[in-house]
């Protein structure tokens, strides 16, 4: 769980050094603005932003009975923020599993990707999909029952 927050809390400490440094040379209004730039980095860059994780088990055991999608990703994946923001309200019909949280859904990453830990991979009935387009995506979530009402 610790993992998950290691950037955003680098985030926070290289902001904090930065602003204390503008502070100590008279300029207290800048270093305000950078810590708050460098805290909004680190709540993008945390597991907050994304939908409650839940284990990589549990996401295919509804998946199959429900069929939404299962989305692996981690905090701090660029992809997975895009992805993530790019969805808007729909990124609430998808299961969400961090990898870094989760060693079974690592695993699952790892068998698709030939060994490495590359996200957001995406399940579509049983089918893994390495950082597929936005467009597809949305594609497969058009054809969900659950998302048609």
């Amino acid at each position: 769980m610790t993992r998950a927050w290691i950037l955003p809390m680098l985030f926070v400490l290289g902001g904090s050094v930065v602003a204390s440094g503008l502070i100590l040379s008279g300029v207290p209004g800048e270093a305000a603005a950078v810590l708050l730039v460098f805290v909004l980095l680190a709540v993008v860059h945390s597991p907050l932003v994304f939908p409650r994780s839940i284990g990589a088990l549990e996401a295919q055991r509804r998946s199959v009975v429900d069929g939404w999608l299962v989305v692996f990703w981690r905090s701090g994946c660029r992809y997975c923020l895009r992805l993530c923001i790019r969805l808007g309200r729909s990124v609430r019909e998808l299961y969400w599993v961090d990898i870094w949280r989760d060693s079974a859904g690592a695993a699952v990453v790892r068998v698709a990707n030939d060994g490495d830990e590359t996200v957001p991979t995406v399940v579509v009935r049983g089918w893994p999909y390495v950082n597929p387009a936005l467009e597809w995506v949305r594609e497969q979530l058009g054809g969900n029952p659950a998302s048609a009402g």
